[in-house]
């Protein structure tokens, strides 16, 4: 059985739009499957009617973008309960940033010359929020760089010229509004963060002080080495494991489902009874 509790759709930065997503899923042969959009719950309607079809059980989920210590850190909410007013409440205000941020890049990049970029990035976005990868991609897309990554390294990543800082919420108001929803908070891929293991041990610390669950310590591009780390990590703080691909789209490298491996009964998924003991 195949569980997969981290990916994303066209309702924020995904490539696909949420019935494609879980189309997918099912053709991975992931059984269990968590719709994790960047603040939002936009997908998940449409997302459940689709996995309904296919055979899919899905689990509500988002990754909320917080601020810890001059960092940017992702705590992903899951199975909790969509309609709460408080969760709703936090999420609508980091999509309003978003759009407010969306505008001062724009405002950034035409003094660099660059105009309609925000008019092409909101057409990638859709529906969903605008994100700095529909920036990227606007920005090929205008031939002013040649793929997306020049576009962070140039004008969209941190200390260049359009890069805006953050507003989000704390991370400790994230953790709480995903508990009061009734759901498990998660400390989203803690490799990524390029933090020295003293910091990785005081994020986790921080964490768990804000009462969060989970941590994703399992992901097809982890060597063994800091997987092994990181579930220690875990264990010492009696956190449950989480596992993810952090799926966005069709790519060489990630796919939905591939090498989540879950060897420990610590694991969220035992937690709520998903798989079975011993599976």
């Amino acid at each position: 059985m195949k569980i997969d509790l981290h990916c994303h759709s066209r309702a924020s930065d995904g490539s696909l739009t949420p019935t494609e997503l879980v189309q997918r899923a099912a053709l991975q042969q992931v059984s269990v499957l968590a719709l994790t959009d960047h603040d939002t719950t936009a997908g998940l309607a449409e997302a459940r009617q689709a996995a309904a079809l296919n055979n899919v059980t899905l689990i509500d989920g988002v990754e909320i973008s917080t601020h810890w210590r001059n960092w940017e850190i992702h705590i992903v909410g899951l199975n909790f309960d969509v309609a709460n007013p408080a969760l709703q409440q936090l999420l609508q205000r980091q999509s309003a940033w978003r759009d407010e941020r969306a505008a001062l890049i724009d405002q950034r990049l035409q003094k660099r010359g660059i105009e309609g970029a925000l008019a092409l990035a909101a057409q990638f976005a859709g529906n969903g929020n605008i994100g700095r990868s529909h920036f990227a991609k606007a920005l090929v897309e205008m031939g002013v760089v040649a793929k997306p990554q020049l576009a962070f390294d140039k004008f969209l990543g941190k200390g260049e010229c359009a890069y805006v800082g953050n507003r989000w919420c704390e991370l400790a108001e994230a953790v709480a509004r995903i508990n009061a929803a009734g759901g498990v908070s998660v400390l989203a891929h803690p490799s990524k963060y390029d933090l020295s293991n003293k910091w990785l041990r005081m994020l986790v610390t921080d964490f768990v002080a804000a009462g969060g669950m989970a941590m994703e310590t399992i992901h097809c591009q982890i060597n063994p080495q800091l997987q092994q780390f990181l579930q220690q990590l875990a264990m010492e703080h009696q956190l449950l494991l989480s596992a993810g691909s952090d799926f966005h789209g069709p790519s060489r490298w990630l796919e939905l489902g591939r090498g989540l491996h879950r060897p420990s009964q610590a694991g969220v998924w035992h937690h709520f009874g998903w798989v079975e003991e011993g599976q």
